[in-house]
């Protein structure tokens, strides 16, 4: 399910996924598929990790990446679960035959 929030998102952010809900910025962002299948990885690497664990773990490798690049911004982007989602982002067809726990594969590049 899409929901539009226009005063939820900080700077640049225009969309998140908060299970089982994608959360976007502006409505007219409902039509960038690119966007939406990100957001669709992310809601499945949640369901994998059964919810709650994806996101202590994306917040424990936020911060021990921010204490490593000492750039919040470079840290979120390095994220294994962020580095999945930008890389298949453009494959449509990504998550019909994407493995369980593919984010592993990203997370010591």
């Amino acid at each position: 399910m899409i929901l539009v929030f226009k005063h939820f998102f900080y700077r640049n952010y225009v969309g998140l996924s908060l299970w089982p809900f994608i959360i976007l910025k502006e409505g007219a962002l409902k039509s960038d598929e690119v966007l939406i299948n990100h957001e669709r990885i992310h809601l499945k690497q949640q369901r994998e990790l059964l919810i709650i664990p994806f996101y202590f773990i994306y917040l424990l490798e936020w911060l021990l990446r921010t204490l490593l690049y000492l750039n919040s911004y470079r840290a979120y982007q390095n994220i294994s679960f962020e580095r999945e989602a930008y890389a298949n982002e453009r494959d449509m067809d990504y998550l019909s035959r994407r493995k369980a726990y593919s984010f592993l594969n990203y997370l010591m590049r």
